[in-house]
Order: structure tokens, then sequence, then C-alpha cells
């Protein structure tokens, strides 16, 4: 039977070269559904993918994490057209206006370097961006902060959605997100799970995925729904060209031998997004039931360019995560509300308003 593999994000970045791994380790039949918000670039992709590929089954799907409307719209087709999901990757994901602080960048690059004993701090500043690395937010129509929305609870309603897809007796399904190297639970606070304080709504996000990835195992276990989270390591995709985007494109050319050079002395330089992919491609061939949920899967690259996962335990606490998640719950329970009188007052036509 073909297994059923839906990629949000899959266009472009670590979500193609995924899938192009998918289809090209397909030996018994894969039915793989692109997951994006890009219609067009979601078609130059599907057919990227046929070039290579041309047996492939491979479907599309419009769907927009931000959006409420749009992930209901999308789950909804999901359960037309499937009767089943074997793996579903929670892969989509923003960091919009990144800000990188120069100053404390080369403050903490020369206060470290003169220290040997602190050069692997410059390693991890490289690879996390803790401490250099801010963003401004937005809002969205639904009035959620969009990096939240987007990264985190827009994928958390569609796994909700599709339920009845993903949890059938006797057999296992599986969830894979993909978080970061930059998601610290310093950015992430209980009583503003949308960061709606902050500067870093993208490392609060990516924390806030990783609890959530536990409490999903909490309490989807006994029904064969099993959650990991992935780190892809420091690649070099359109989110990374973004973080510093008026550099020219030749400079991010020369700035790639250094790259290289600090490979020797971290294996979290994947740098490129099939290396990237590597924890989210291998998790694919593991037993669901098997893996750690307190583990975070990383993608690895050594020196020598050989590409390998590792687990390596996440900084979370189980309690925690049950306490997010029924704050996650009951804001799907006040946006399904929002939603619903919004649409009455539009079958009625009155104002646009809506009760709180």
């Amino acid at each position: 039977m073909k297994k059923v593999v839906l990629v949000t994000g899959a266009n472009s970045g670590i979500g193609l070269a995924l899938c192009e791994r998918l289809l090209s380790d397909d030996t018994e039949g894969l039915q793989l559904c692109l997951a994006c918000r890009n219609v067009q670039r979601t078609e130059d992709a599907r057919s990227a993918l046929l070039a290579s590929h041309p047996e492939a089954q491979v479907d599309l799907l419009q769907v927009d994490t931000s959006s409420i409307s749009s992930v209901l719209r999308a789950a909804r087709d999901v359960k037309l057209r499937y009767d089943r999901l074997d793996c579903l990757y929670l892969n989509a994901g923003i960091m919009p206006n990144p800000e990188f602080d120069i100053k404390a960048f080369f403050k903490g690059l020369f206060s470290r370097f003169l220290c040997c004993y602190h050069c692997s701090k410059v390693i991890t500043m490289f690879a996390t961006a803790e401490g250099i690395l801010t963003q401004r937010d937005a809002v969205t129509a639904d009035g959620l902060q969009e990096v939240f929305a987007t990264n985190l609870f827009g994928h958390f309603l569609l796994v909700r959605e599709l339920e009845p897809v993903l949890c059938h007796p006797g057999r296992t399904s599986q969830l894979v997100w993909t978080s970061s190297s930059n998601a610290h639970r310093s950015a992430f606070k209980l009583d503003d799970i949308q960061h709606k304080k902050g500067n870093q709504p993208y490392s609060s996000s990516k924390y806030a995925t990783d609890l959530l990835s536990l409490a999903l195992n909490n309490h989807y276990n006994k029904q064969g729904l099993y959650s990991s989270v992935t780190c892809p390591g420091f690649v070099m995709t359109k989110l990374a060209y973004g973080i510093l985007p008026s550099f020219p494109a030749f400079l991010w050319t020369m700035l790639l031998p250094l790259f290289w050079l600090i490979r020797i002395f971290t294996n979290t330089f994947t740098l490129s997004p099939y290396n990237g992919s590597e924890a989210l491609f291998w998790l694919f061939k593991q037993k669901p039931e098997s893996l750690d949920p307190y583990a975070k899967y990383q993608s690895l690259t050594s020196g020598l360019g050989n590409n390998y996962t590792q687990p390596r335990k996440m900084d979370i606490k189980l309690e925690v995560s049950k306490l997010f998640y029924k704050k996650l719950l009951q804001l799907e329970s006040d946006v399904r509300k929002e939603l619903t009188d919004k649409e009455k007052q539009s079958h009625h036509g009155g104002p646009a308003g809506c009760e709180s």
C-alpha cells in the first residue's frame, strides 16, 4: 500500500530537498502532497520533481498556515482526497524582518576569541544566532501574531483537523516538525505564547514547537500518532539570506569558504538544503513508536561532507508542555468562535464586528 505523505513549505529549500529525497528513495510507491501558500511556485516545484521522477504521484494543496480559514479549507480538501495520512511534515515557516545586531555580534566574536576556551561559544553563536538576531513581527487578519500563526498555530490547527486521517486503530502515523537551533527557552513565555511583547518571535515559535511535539505525543500516542522534532542545522536558504537582505549575492558567495571552514569545527553547519533535510528523511525510515519524544533529531554534516542524524535532548518539561497545550486549545476555541461569528454576520449582512 502506498504511503501518503504531506509536506508543508515544500516548494523550496529544505522542504523541496526532502521531497526529492523521498521520491529518489521510493521503491514501494509514494503519494506525495506539496502543501504551500504560493500556487505558481508549488506548480514549478511539482514540475521539477516530475522531470526527475516522471512516474511519481505528486499532488498540490494550497494552504497558508498564517490564515485560519485557509488551514480549515486545506484540511477539508485533504480529508476528501485521502482516507489516511502516514506522515505529515510540518515544515513551513517564516522569519520576517530579521535584524542582525552587528554590534552584539562583533562584541561576542572578539570577546570570545580572546580566550581559546570560549572558541566553541563563537561557533555556537554562529550556529544558533542567540543574542544577535531579532525580528519585527506583524498581526494577521485573524488577529494573531504572524510568526506564531505561521510557524506553529496553523500547523497545530491542521493536525487537529486531520485527526480522522492521522489516527486509525492498528497502524501508526507520524508528525515531523522542523524546529531550529534558535529555539531558546529564554525567548518563550507561557503568559505570552504568541510573543507579543518580545523581539524574538522566531525563537519563541520554535521553542513552542518543541513543547507542542511533546504534548502531542502525550495526547495522541495511544491513538497511534507520534510526533518528532528535527533541526536542519545552519542551512543557506532564503531564510538565511534574509538575515542580511542588503548583502549582495557575491558577498554571500565570498562567505561560503568561511562557512566551510567553520564546518571543520562544528557538524551543525549543514549549509545545503539537501544536507539540512537529513534528519527529516531519516525519521521517515524509522518506526515512530521507537523514537524519543524528548529528543530533537539533528541534521549533521561532518567536515568531510558526510551526513548523519543524531538525537539531542530538548530543554523542555512535560508539565510546561501540558500547560502550553491547554492554552492552545483555548486559543483554538476562541478563534473558531470568532470565525463562526464572522460567517454569521456575513450571511445576515450585518456589521463586520464580532464578539470577543
